[in-house]
């Protein structure tokens, strides 16, 4: 028997999000459980479950499908569906599983899918660890998950850091947050990861860790503030 995955739709136009929930009707691996017209109503959802996979439009008001993925990386897989080519590289340096332009065809959408259930079983393959690995200068330094406070992107390099030492990483914060347990690991801004479980307090504006402030950006502040309202 196929595994279903959950999946929510994300797009301001009720006729789009239509013809794309009809024709995932006729994928049994993937089950609808929520259309939304907006950022805030698919915030709603991911706030009191977890999903598989997100189909999102980009050109939308307010928060903008690249700032929702964004906010939802390593949470959720995406897959842009949009009218806009030029928006191409800028989803897929976010990671995406596929970008689709409108009109999308429900072959090409079995094609998108098939792609994602193909990623997802190489990762339920790999074997689950406490620790990971990013490389520092020439050499792989292994970084136990609980020692890992938070990251910090500062330009062209990464400083993580940990409850004994300050390591410098070249990779990218995509490359950083791909490698952490999203039950674990949250993103607060652009520039910041933060370890869930070492926070001491927090604001609308600022989680802190010790003696540091970390920033809530405005594009991540509605899903961050859903997600610790559930831990209170």
């Amino acid at each position: 028997m196929n595994k279903t995955y959950t999946a929510i739709l994300v797009d301001d136009e009720p006729t789009a999000r239509d013809i794309l929930a009809t024709h995932l009707d006729k994928i049994d691996t993937i089950e609808v459980i929520a259309s939304c017209k907006n950022a805030s109503e698919a915030f709603s959802v991911l706030s009191k479950q977890s999903v598989d996979l997100v189909f999102l439009d980009i050109n939308m008001p307010e928060v903008t499908g690249l700032m929702f993925a964004n906010a939802i990386q390593g949470k959720s897989k995406v897959i842009f569906t949009t009218a806009y080519r030029e928006y191409a590289v800028d989803g897929f340096d976010l990671q995406a599983v596929d970008y689709l332009l409108k009109p999308i065809s429900l072959e090409r959408l079995m094609k998108a899918v098939h792609k994602f259930i193909e990623e997802q079983s190489v990762t339920q393959q790999q074997p689950s660890h406490d620790f990971t690995f990013f490389r520092c200068d020439r050499k792989m330094v292994k970084v136990n998950f609980d020692e890992l406070l938070y990251t910090e992107s500062c330009g062209d390099y990464i400083k993580i850091h940990t409850a004994q030492e300050v390591l410098i990483t070249r990779e990218t914060i995509t490359t950083v947050i791909e490698k952490l347990p999203e039950q674990r690991f949250m993103r607060t801004h652009r520039s910041f990861i933060i370890n869930i479980s070492k926070i001491d307090s927090f604001t609308s504006e600022h989680i802190t860790i010790g003696r540091t402030a970390i920033p809530i950006s405005r594009s991540y502040r509605d899903i961050v503030a859903r997600y610790l309202a559930t831990i209170k």
